[in-house]
């Protein structure tokens, strides 16, 4: 999961309830999102498990997939923003620090 925005502590000043209200929709939005891939591979006859891992994103993914003694690590690649040095970086770390095979989706 994504990390709150950096603004909820700015936020927090005028809204002391503001970050938990933050966390609580965060939590919400990848649960919905979870469910949203799992229908969506039902419908095409695959039944998926998914995990939702929190922490820095590189060893946290890592230390999960050996946690698991994962076969294969499925990246979706999209671009979400205009930062794609960030996304590739992110991606090409993966790959090099994954325990398992890694396949890249567009």
């Amino acid at each position: 999961m994504a990390d709150v925005p950096a603004y909820a502590v700015f936020a927090a000043a005028g809204d002391p309830s503001l970050p938990q209200t933050l966390e609580d929709d965060r939590e919400k939005f990848y649960q919905a999102l979870q469910e949203k891939a799992k229908a969506l591979a039902l419908h095409h006859g695959v039944e998926v498990v998914s995990h939702v891992v929190e922490g820095r994103q590189i060893e946290s993914i890592v230390h999960f997939l050996r946690e698991q003694k994962a076969d294969l690590l499925v990246l979706g690649l999209h671009l979400r923003d205009l930062h794609i040095t960030r996304l590739w970086s992110t991606v090409y770390e993966l790959a090099q620090e994954a325990p398992c095979s890694v396949l890249g989706v567009h």
